[in-house]
């Protein structure tokens, strides 16, 4: 069985935002340069989806979503902030890990799985606590690619 959604080694990386703007606009971005979208297509796609309600899921946790036209297949994205972040989520607290997800429009079930599968993993306490302890954007992407092939299984 394949993975639900494809995360690049690039699109895996630390970076420094003050804003919830600023944090969509970082996300864009990357999701830009590692899937060559167009990186305001996606930040409006992005703000349009969080227009409806905050994707800030809780315990420090983002998951900023959408549908994009002309995607293959769903993609991922995370940034870990180096300071946390105000994002307007459910439980107030502020942010400090972002998961963003982007999936072709067609894809109904599929995105909903990718993004329950990004859930489970962003809920698990010592998932949790391995990437706020992780050294590097490398050691990130290793343990974020190995859960997210270990749920395909």
């Amino acid at each position: 069985m394949t993975a639900l959604f494809t995360l690049l080694p690039d699109a895996v990386t630390t970076v420094d935002a003050d804003s919830k703007q600023a944090i969509l606009q970082r996300l864009a971005e990357r999701f830009g340069a590692v899937y060559s979208l167009d990186p305001s297509l996606v930040l409006e796609r992005i703000e349009e989806r969080e227009k409806l309600g905050s994707t800030g899921f809780g315990r420090g946790v983002a998951i900023p979503h959408a549908r994009i036209p002309d995607l293959n297949r769903p993609v991922g994205a995370f940034l870990r902030l180096t300071s946390p972040v105000a994002f307007d989520a459910a439980d107030g607290m502020p942010v400090s890990m972002v998961f963003g997800l982007l999936s072709p429009e067609t894809a109904g079930a599929a995105h909903l799985h990718a993004l329950a599968a990004i859930s489970r993993l962003m809920r698990d306490e010592a998932m949790h606590r391995a990437l706020g302890d992780a050294p590097s954007a490398e050691a990130l992407y290793g343990l974020l690619s190995n859960s997210i092939e270990k749920d395909a299984a």
